[in-house]
């Protein structure tokens, strides 16, 4: 696993969590640490370690 300084990420959190909006599985971008609904067109960023699953903190993929 990717880490930046201060940051992680517990991939197997990713098996439990789905897109808020399609319910759908979601990848994770190590690089710009965010989790990806393609089905959605969005990106959900992880702050801290913890995934904001808030769509109006998602940024929209281009």
């Amino acid at each position: 696993m990717t880490e930046r300084k201060g940051e992680s990420f517990d991939r197997h959190m990713l098996e439990a969590l789905v897109c808020p909006c399609t319910h759908n599985s979601l990848e994770f971008d190590a690089e710009r640490q965010e989790l990806i609904s393609r089905a959605a067109n969005l990106a959900f960023p992880i702050r801290d370690g913890i995934p904001v699953m808030l769509v109006d903190e998602a940024r929209t993929l281009e």
